[in-house]
This record gives C-alpha cells, structure tokens and sequence, in this order.
C-alpha cells in the first residue's frame, strides 16, 4: 500500500539506526539456525513459554485478560470457556498453533488473514470479515475531549487496498527489491493503517508480523515472544504507530519511527533467545531457569501469583519448589503466608 509503494519507487531513505538494526538481526539469524538444529530438545519449552506468553501478552495489551489460575488449562488443556475472553485468549493460541505448525508454509493471504480474525474474535458475529462501517481511531484527552488520531481507509475501499497491499507482498518476496525485514515492518503498517476490521486488528497484525517474519526466514517469534516484548514497550508502539500513520493516506507520512520500532523489537528477540538458550543448561532444568529469570527481573518485593503472570503455562507447584529453593540457597526471603506472601531478593 502506501508505505510499500514508496519504499518500491525508492522515494524514502533507510535511517541510520535501521541498517544497525538489520545488521544485528541478520548476524542472529545465523545463531539461531545453529541452536534449532543442535538442540532441539532443549528448545522446546523456550516454545511451550513463548506461546503461552504471546497469546497473554497480546490480548492483555487490547484489555482482554483471564483469571492466572485459568491461563495453563486454556492454552494447553481441553477447558470449556467461560466467557468471550477465554474464548479469545484459546483462539489467540489455535492461531500461533496454525503459523508455528505450518513454519512459513501457511500463506501470507487475505483468506489467511480473515481465519487469524475468526480465530481470535470467536463467535462474534463479524469474526472474519471486513468492517462495514467507517472506523476512526478516537483519542481521549484527560479533560474527557476525543479527537480523531486518524482515520481509516472506508469499508468501500477496504477490500481493494487489502488486495493491492497483498499483490505489493507477493511481488516483492519474489523480487527482494528491498530488505525483507524491511518489508515485514511495512507491511505491518499499511495493513494497521488500512485497519480492515471493525475491531481485533491490532491482534491480527502481531499474528502476520510472526508469519511474515517466518516468511523471510526469522523464526526467533517461535521461541521468544515477540508479543510480549511489544506489550513491555507498549507506550512506545503506539506512540511510533500514530508518528508513522500521520499524512498516510496522502503518501507523505514518515513509516521509520514504526519500521524502527517493530525492528528494534525482533533485535530484542534475537538476543533475548541468545542469552536463554546459553543459560538452558538441559531440558530438565529450563523451567527452573525460566522462573529464576522471572524473579531476577522483579524490581521490588514481589508476590507468587505475579511470577505465576510472567510464566504462564508452568504450574504452580514447580514455581513454589523454585521460590523455596533459592530460599534456602540464600537468594530470596519471604515474609508473610501463603499466595499473598511478600517475596524480596537479597
């Protein structure tokens, strides 16, 4: 679309900042591709973490949350759901199931797209389709003002620009006129400024940013959450989202705030993956290691259920033995009873 266009007639200079970005990422391509094929094993519960992260992380990030007690079973037990937010949040994991299953396989398509909505939207009843009326991104001001951050393309225009932005896709995988990272990001963008669905698109364009990147051959998404890393800078991407939309329409906006963004994200990633994959010493003690991590990142005393939110998928149980462990190493002291005990690093 419009920020595809323009990076193909060559109308916009790549930044400074970005060509670092894609020097370290394609320097950690390589790694990467090393430890997938040597060890496997220990990969796997990087995988079962990332998932579970990414499926929280980016429904948390458009206000949908569940009970922590109920995150393990939804994402991987056969619970029935209990309201529309459980239903979305198992949606949101049936669609990374899709992308990781079929690893670059499954098609960067518009019937794609559509089946990544119905998938988290559930059984609501435009789950897969286009909007039908005209949406605007509304900001409200603290005195209680709204105002129009931008404006989408109308429901008239919608399925042509997702079109010509999907023939602009296919046609530069094939032809590789510009960097493919490059094309990730901006095909990102275009499709958040088309804005294609009355609601659920901001989960929708995380998902094609993970198949896309798998379409260029950057899998560290199927290992770290790439969600979860946006969620923690989440403040940052929408301000570089609203920098970048700013005179689209008109062909005049600048994309490299949100281009740099999403990069600077995917090169947290990728050493994000070196350092877990040096510190999983076997795949019997990844755990223990993944929620060492989520106690060392902790800035102040803490409680159980909030290393329980940022290790979603590992029981309860196994985060206790851990906490008690490194009780009894020295490193940790608790102060109180039971789930609300405080917790403190030494």
């Amino acid at each position: 679309m419009n920020t595809l266009r323009q990076l193909l007639e060559g109308k916009i200079e790549i930044p400074l900042r970005v060509t670092w970005y894609l020097s370290n990422i394609g320097r950690a391509q390589g790694i990467q591709d090393l430890y997938s094929r040597q060890s496997p094993q220990r990969l796997k519960v990087l995988r079962e973490h990332a998932v579970a992260q990414s499926a929280v992380s980016s429904n948390r990030i458009e206000g949908v949350e569940v009970d922590e007690k109920r995150i393990g079973t939804l994402l991987f037990g056969q619970a029935a759901h209990r309201d529309r937010d459980e239903e979305e949040l198992a949606g949101y994991r049936k669609a990374l199931e899709r992308i990781h299953g079929e690893r670059g396989q499954c098609p960067v398509s518009e019937e794609m797209i559509k089946e990544f909505h119905r998938f988290t939207r559930g059984r609501i009843w435009d789950a897969g389709q286009y909007k039908e009326k005209q949406i605007d991104i509304i900001e409200k001001t603290p005195g209680g003002e709204e105002r129009i951050r931008f404006r989408c393309v109308s429901p008239e225009k919608t399925p042509e620009c997702m079109r010509e932005l999907l023939e602009l896709w296919d046609q530069q995988i094939g032809e590789k006129r510009i960097s493919p990272l490059i094309l990730v990001a901006a095909f990102n963008l275009d499709f958040l400024c088309i804005h294609p669905f009355r609601d659920g698109n901001g989960r929708v364009s995380r998902l094609l940013l993970l198949l896309t990147c798998y379409h260029v051959g950057l899998e560290v998404g199927r290992y770290i959450s790439l969600e979860r890393l946006i969620e923690e800078h989440k403040e940052r991407y929408y301000e570089t989202l609203e920098q970048s939309s700013q005179g689209w329409h008109e062909g005049s906006h600048d994309p490299w705030p949100y281009i740099g963004f999403l990069l600077f994200i995917l090169d947290q990633a990728t050493k994000e993956f070196e350092d877990r994959v040096g510190e999983l010493a076997s795949p019997k003690g990844a755990k223990t290691t993944l929620i060492q991590q989520a106690i060392h990142k902790q800035a102040g005393p803490f409680t159980l259920s909030e290393v329980e939110a940022a290790c979603p998928g590992v029981s309860r149980d196994m985060i206790r033995k851990v906490l008690r462990d490194m009780k009894n190493q020295g490193k940790i002291d608790c102060t109180g009873r039971g789930p609300a005990a405080r917790w403190e690093k030494r």
